[in-house]
């Protein structure tokens, strides 16, 4: 698996795996994901095996002190060698940022095992 920063030649595979795991926002409207992807504050980087998009995380940043992992997905047929840890340690230092804080509903398992505080948080919708 290489990692590499987000390029437009990604998206089709980014979009595969946000439909795989319920998330509607991106595949709605992909010129809208790829502007998104690619909007300043953002880092996004994708897992490549050969050519398939077999990952994809998705940062915001004020590039010095907070980021925010807003989304971060590997294929279910590429799990659990590593391919999350390596995007995170790949994706974090491209922001800038001291530290990173997430929302999680699905993977608390995967998120406990790196150096963290858990705080209680919200999301507001509108």
């Amino acid at each position: 698996m290489n990692p590499a920063r987000y390029e437009r030649s990604h998206l089709a595979g980014v979009l595969t795996l946000c439909e795989a795991e319920g998330w509607p926002s991106f595949p709605a409207d992909p010129e809208r994901a790829h502007a998104v992807l690619t909007a300043p504050g953002v880092t996004a980087v994708a897992a490549l095996d050969g050519n398939e998009v077999v990952g994809f995380a998705y940062l915001q940043s004020d590039g010095h002190i907070q980021a925010h992992l807003s989304l971060m997905a590997v294929s279910a047929t590429h799990r659990r060698p590593g391919i999350g840890r390596a995007l995170i340690a790949y994706a974090v230092p491209l922001t800038g940022a001291q530290r990173v804080d997430l929302v999680t509903d699905t993977a608390v398992k995967f998120y406990s095992s790196f150096d963290h505080h858990t705080f209680t948080g919200f999301r507001i919708y509108h």
